[in-house]
């Protein structure tokens, strides 16, 4: 099973490269974030020719996640455990054969100090107790995304600079931790323990040709999904220093170097 995660900062401006994406590679579960758009305005019926099921929750012009499938999804959850009244549209969760599968939209947390750095920490939290159910059900699952989360130093292009900011914070970190040490496997990492590599590059001030990015998208997995897998690679066609793959320059695809990464677990 091959599980692909992608930020494509509007799923509608980003249709062309999403549509070449999916025949390319032929993912069959894929996670994404920043749809920016109404469910009504997915495009369903474009995704559909391909072959895919399209489940998916948004916004008009902000957040939004959607999971697209070679099988129907199953036990489809809309939307994260403990945060009923979270009008955001951050999670979206469903059962693929016998691995469940979450999109996931963590929120940015910036400025610190507001309550967009307090919602972040209790989202976080949420997240950590909902993993905890999972594990309990005993079946594979990954939870792939926007993780918003420098989890580590090695993760920064200059962590001095970005010390202070939501996605390298010790609180911020700390929470990912937390849901790391319940048992699960950071799916890049078993790969690639090269120190920055980078997921995000920010358009302004030349970042992307300097290669000064950030790592903010993560597919943290459980140990049974490992135990199953054969290998675990990563393989997209914006993720700039991606091995073995065809992989294709970021400024070809979107006008700017947005977060981007697919994991692909094969099992």
């Amino acid at each position: 099973m091959k599980i692909a995660s992608w930020n494509v900062n509007s799923v509608k401006a980003r249709l062309p490269h999403l549509l070449a994406f999916l025949a390319d590679a032929q993912p069959d579960v894929v996670c994404l974030q920043e749809t920016k758009c109404l469910v009504a305005d997915f495009p369903t019926l474009e995704i559909a020719a391909l072959g895919y099921h399209v489940e998916a929750i948004g916004q008009r012009s902000y957040n939004g996640v959607a999971l697209l499938s070679k099988q129907p999804p199953e036990e489809l959850l809309r939307g994260l455990p403990g945060m009923e009244e979270d009008e955001q549209a951050r999670y979206l969760e469903a059962t693929f054969g016998e691995v469940r599968v979450a999109a996931i939209y963590l929120p940015n947390g910036n400025p610190v100090g507001t309550d967009k750095f307090t919602y972040k920490l209790a989202w976080m939290e949420q997240l950590v107790g909902h993993a905890r159910d999972l594990l309990r059900r005993e079946s594979p699952f990954v939870l792939a995304g926007d993780y918003n989360i420098c989890p580590v130093d090695e993760d920064v292009y200059d962590p001095v600079a970005f010390r202070d900011d939501a996605l390298c914070r010790l609180e911020s970190r700390s929470r990912f931790r937390a849901l790391m040490n319940l048992g699960l496997t950071d799916a890049y990492r078993v790969f690639h323990r090269e120190p920055h590599r980078y997921t995000f590059w920010d358009y302004q001030a030349g970042r992307w040709n300097r290669d000064e990015g950030l790592r903010i998208v993560n597919n943290p997995a459980d140990r049974t999904l490992r135990e199953l897998r054969q290998r675990l690679i990563f393989a997209c066609p914006l993720y700039r220093l991606a091995r073995g793959v065809h992989v294709r320059d970021v400024r070809s695809c979107c006008s700017r170097a947005e977060s981007c990464q697919a994991g692909v677990a094969e099992k």
